[in-house]
This record gives structure tokens, sequence and C-alpha cells, in this order.
């Protein structure tokens, strides 16, 4: 009854209660961002540990190991960011300028175009002269513009005082989240202690255990994605550098890393850098901006097909189709971080609903099934049956004729 009472009230104020849930959000979100900043460190913090200073033993190690290791994490992502604008931004300016200085020509083009339609086809200017050009009102025109000058300039003020305190605001949040994700790779083998007594003092034993393992298999799925998505970012961006370079085509350099960069956002990344490859391209020689979009065809195949199943596909463990869904669904929701954050946890939630439908059909013996236990096939229930049937009846006692088993009456 209480239950219901708290929802029935919970509709009732609806508007109140979500209010209430954007205000919370709101007050914990920086520290959301500075787990995602915490986990994403992580993955290189942790290489550096294990594989570059993991003979490292020692009292120095213990006190110096981990400062040394997360400054030299976060030096490589600055490094990488720096790379991937130093080389975009100033091509991207520079193509710019480029552009501006061949629109007049491309107008010029364009009227000379015109002007041998219209030499052409000469019913194109009767059809024009036929339209009725609507003449401008300049008082209604003048007395909207002093309309604006009198109220829109208080709305303007107000516009501009509310972005400069947004980017005040999102400026103190990031620092509080970059602070925040430094504590907790520094003191992460406790906050994981922490944790786990936690569980295991207030839930049940079983619950507890099965908390830690969907746990367990989140973190593996999100680092795969993760450190696979990366790789396979950076091998596309060299095939591309390596391939434009060969055919001799324009911005090779800022193509391969901006494809390279994008191809992190799963499925529809590549087709944005090449999008902007191809316009780059298309100023210079409309002609190579086709191959340029063939060759991105080509590439893309070959990376979807051949390199994106071994390197991310094998680690995250989710078939096409989901990734599809996983991609669409994240996107509506919460924009590219949203893809990025759905396939690992659609594929988390793919593993735990394929290992208990196992499980179920394993125990209940689904006819059909087949499956492995302890080394031996499953049956479908009508031929066990069968068997159970025939082993019985070989069993059974051979009747004597009068009703008697064996010499005995029954």
């Amino acid at each position: 009854m209480l239950l219901a009472a708290a929802l029935v009230l919970a509709i009732i104020y609806s508007s109140e209660v979500f209010r209430s849930i954007a205000f919370l959000f709101g007050i914990i979100s920086p520290f959301l961002v500075g787990g995602a900043m915490a986990f994403v460190l992580n993955i290189p913090m942790r290489g550096f540990e294990e594989k570059v200073f993991g003979r490292w033993r020692g009292r120095a190690a213990a006190k110096f190991k981990r400062p040394l290791c997360l400054m030299l994490s976060i030096v490589a992502l600055a490094v990488v960011l720096a790379v991937v604008v130093g080389t975009v931004v100033p091509q991207v300016v520079a193509t710019a300028s480029e552009v501006g200085k061949k629109i007049p020509a491309f107008m010029e083009r364009v009227v000379e175009e015109l002007d041998r339609l219209v030499r052409d086809y000469p019913e194109l200017t009767s059809r024009i002269d036929e339209l009725e050009l609507t003449e401008i009102n300049w008082d209604s025109t003048l007395g909207g513009i002093i309309d604006f000058l009198k109220n829109g300039a208080g709305d303007v003020l107000n516009s501009t005082f509310s972005v400069a305190t947004g980017i005040i605001s999102g400026i103190v949040n990031m620092v509080i989240s970059f602070i925040f994700a430094l504590y907790v790779l520094a003191q992460k083998e406790r906050l994981e202690d922490q944790g786990r007594r936690i569980l295991w003092a207030y839930l049940p034993e079983a619950v507890s255990a099965k908390i830690l393992e969907v746990c367990s298999l989140l973190y593996k799925n999100f680092s795969s994605f993760i450190t696979g998505q990366c790789l396979e970012a950076v091998i596309l961006g060299t095939m591309f550098v390596v391939t434009m370079s060969l055919f001799r085509m324009p911005y090779a350099l800022m193509v391969g890393v901006l494809i390279a960069f994008t191809a992190l956002i799963p499925i529809v990344g590549g087709f944005i850098g090449c999008a902007v490859g191809a316009f780059l391209i298309l100023i210079d020689n409309p002609l190579q901006a086709l191959w340029f979009v063939i060759l991105f065809l080509v590439l893309q195949q070959i990376e979807g097909n051949l390199i994106y199943p071994k390197v991310v596909g094998n680690s995250v463990g989710l078939p096409a189709i989901w990734v599809l869904t996983a991609v669409s669904v994240g996107g509506s929701l919460f924009g590219i971080s949203g893809m990025l954050f759905f396939i690992p946890l659609t594929s988390s939630c793919y593993a735990l609903l394929r290992e208990s439908v196992n499980d179920r059909n394993a125990r209940r013996r689904m006819p059909g099934a087949v499956g492995k236990e302890n080394g031996k096939e499953d049956r479908s229930v009508v031929e066990m049956k069968k068997e159970e049937k025939a082993a019985a009846v070989e069993k059974a006692p051979e009747r004597r004729p009068g009703g008697r088993k064996n010499g005995k009456r029954p």
C-alpha cells in the first residue's frame, strides 16, 4: 500500500519529481564525469604500471610508481589531443581562407551557367517574368528593428550573462571532475576494497557475488571497447594517410588524422570524416573528391570486414545488429557520448542475458536445445524419455502367464 501510494504521488507530482532528479543529477554530474575520466586514464596508467614499470619493486616504487604512471598517462593523452588539434585546425583555417578566395570565381561560373540556361531555354525567362514579386514594406521592417533595439537589448544582455555563467560553471565543473579523477586513480585499490566490504556487510552472499561479477564484466567490456576502438582508429587513419599519399591526394595527413579522430564514434564516425575530407578536396579538384569517396568506401569495407571484427568485435562480443541498435538508441538519448557508452553496456547486458538463458534452458532441458554440459551434448526431452522407457523395459522382470512374476503372485 505504501509503494502504491508513493507511485500515485510520483505520478501526480511528476514535474516536481523530474525537477528534483535533474537537480540531483546536476549536483553529482561533476563526479560522474570525474569517474569517466578516471576510467579512461586508468587504461594507459595500468599499461605503464604493468608493462613499462612492472619490474620496479621496493619502497621507492610503492611511493613514486603510481604518481609517475598517472602523470605519464595525462601527458600521453594531452600529446594526442595536441597532435590532433595542431594538425587539423591549421589546415581547416587555411582551407577556409582558400574557400573564401575561390568563392568569387565559383559564383562567376554559376552566373555563366545560369546565363547559358536562360539562352538555351527561353521559357524560363517567361516563367520568371510571370512571378509577382512582393514589395518590401519598409515601414514595418523599420518598426521591427526599432522594437528589437528597445526590447531585445535586455534579452541580449541576459543571454550574454547566462552564456558567461554557463562557461564559468562548466570550467569549474571540469576542474572538480579532474581533481576527483586524480583522487580516484590514486586510491583505486582502497576504494575497491571499501566497496567490496560494504556489499558483503549489507547484502546476502549470493547477491554480493553477483554484483561483483557484473561489475567485473562491465569493466572488462568497457576497457576492451575503448582500447580496441582507439587501436582501430589509429589503423584506419594510418591507412588513409598512406593511400592518399600514394595517390597524391591533397590534405593526406589532415584527412587521416580527422578520420582517425572521428572513427572513435562507432559506425557513423568514419562517414563524418569522409564528408569533411571530400568537401576539402572538392574545392581543389572535384574529380579527386570522387576518387577519394571511392577510396573511402574501399578502405571502409576492408576495415569493417577484416580489421574491426578482429580488433573490436572479438573484444566486445556483440552481434552487428545489436551494435547498430546500441548506437541508435545511445545517440538518440545522449548524443555522441551515448554512442560510445551504450555499446559496452549493451554487450554486458547481452552477455548476462545469454548466460541466464543458457542456464535456465539447461535446467529445464529445452527440446531441441544443443549445448555442452559435462563434456556431453544435451538431447531433446523426447529422445531422453524414449531412452528411459527402453531402459525401464529392459530392466523390468519377465512376467509369466497367469499373472505371476518370477514364479510369485504379484
